[in-house]
């Protein structure tokens, strides 16, 4: 069990796809993604609270208590970037595989699925928190997805409020959280 604190810091990760393509547009892509953070998250022993797919970024609400924020956000990309770009490369999904392509660079990459700066923030109250939650919860309702947070099926959003379904694209560690107070979740 986590409890948020100063001394047990979620990780609010934002991943960006590289020049804000719409990496994620598609489903086969988003249910690709979640495996490949679903794989991080289990080979990484690290939580999973709180996630939303957009078409060009990802936001997740996170916990490690052995990586530094940094390593988790590497780790995360690294996986989720792997995945999707052997996907376009099975497919032959050249034009796309074209906008992730940039110069050689160690280890022989030759696409990036991300943009570069640091997406970590360190959340260490029950109350910014829960901020995070809702932002996340609303980035689909913001951007004219769906109308309610509940509707966007790529998000946790159906979890938190307890209507989660079968199929849903992954789970979230919302039973690992100790609350200190209650948080007005339904």
């Amino acid at each position: 069990m986590v409890t948020i604190s100063k001394d047990s810091q979620a990780l609010y990760i934002t991943a960006v796809a590289k020049d804000r393509l719409p990496v994620f547009q598609t489903d086969a892509i988003k249910t690709i993604a979640c495996a490949a953070i679903d794989e991080a998250r289990k080979s990484g022993d690290i939580l999973l609270f709180d996630y939303v797919i957009m078409p060009d970024h990802l936001h997740l609400l996170a916990y490690s208590s052995d990586k530094k924020p940094s390593d988790v956000l590497r780790y995360i990309k690294g996986i989720v970037a792997h995945r999707v770009i052997e996907h376009l490369k099975e497919r032959n999904y050249e034009s796309s595989l074209e906008k992730l392509r940039h110069q050689d660079w160690k280890r022989n990459h030759r696409h990036s699925l991300w943009q570069h700066e640091s997406n970590t923030f360190q959340v260490f109250s029950e109350s910014m928190f829960m901020q995070k939650v809702n932002y996340i919860h609303l980035n689909p309702v913001r951007a004219g997805l769906v109308e309610r947070a509940i509707d966007y099926r790529w998000s946790s959003a159906r979890i938190w409020q307890r209507c989660e379904t079968e199929d849903e694209p992954m789970l979230v560690d919302l039973d690992q959280i100790n609350w200190h107070k209650p948080t007005g979740r339904a």
